[in-house]
């Protein structure tokens, strides 16, 4: 009997935590473990909304307000943000492939730890986001504005930086394999050394913080 009991109650907190997929989007939603694939939630309400732990597959989230939103250990494969609002939003360790996030507002939000590999961040607005300890290999943040970002022991092997505002922005620690610094101003970076400059690929008109020399090795071979 005891056993039967148990279980009935397990079936019942299972099905509760599964209630929450069918709700409809708004303000608030709590989609947090669910599984969506190919919604058209453009310009969508959508302020402090969970999405933990969800596998949200080619979602179009573009122009939505997600300010505050949580999407802690989710999956976000070719999923579209193109201007959405993310102020203060929740990344943390959540995976995106192949996603759209140019335009977007990600102020003071956190992508710690966070794997954005080959994602469109350009023209999104980063200013004071923490990026630190993610893995962005291949992403794209031209002209994205990283203004006093954390991005201390971050992956940034062959991402792109043309145009990027990186004043303030901590780099302590970050891996710059192939990292493309052409034409970038690095001048008020923080934490930048001379050997993450060795293996990065800048040019003649890339500015560097005082002390550090351009490689002899740069520009790099396409």
């Amino acid at each position: 009997m005891i056993r039967i009991l148990i279980a009935l109650l397990l079936l019942l907190n299972s099905a509760g935590l599964r209630a929450g997929c069918n709700d409809a989007p708004g303000a608030g939603v709590d989609w947090s473990g669910c599984s969506k694939e190919r919604l058209v939630l453009t310009r969508a309400s959508l302020q402090q909304g969970k999405f933990d732990r969800a596998i949200l597959t080619g979602m179009n989230f573009s122009s939505a307000d997600l300010t505050g939103a949580s999407f802690l250990a989710a999956e976000l494969n070719r999923a579209s943000f193109r201007g959405a609002v993310l102020e203060g939003a929740r990344f943390d360790k959540t995976a995106a492939v192949r996603s759209n996030f140019s335009g977007a507002r990600f102020g003071a939000a956190s992508l710690e730890k966070a794997e954005f590999l080959r994602c469109n961040l350009s023209d999104a607005m980063l200013k004071g986001a923490n990026l630190s300890k993610g893995d962005f290999g291949r992403s794209v943040f031209d002209r994205a504005d990283l203004t006093g970002a954390v991005l201390r022991h971050s992956n940034l092997a062959r991402a792109r930086f043309a145009g990027t505002k990186l004043a303030g922005a901590d780099l302590s620690g970050a891996f710059t394999l192939g990292t493309r610094v052409v034409g970038t101003d690095l001048s008020a970076t923080k934490g930048l050394k001379q050997e993450q400059l060795e293996i990065a690929c800048g040019d003649a008109s890339t500015r560097l913080p005082a002390g550090l020399k351009k490689p002899a090795s740069w520009p790099c071979a396409d």
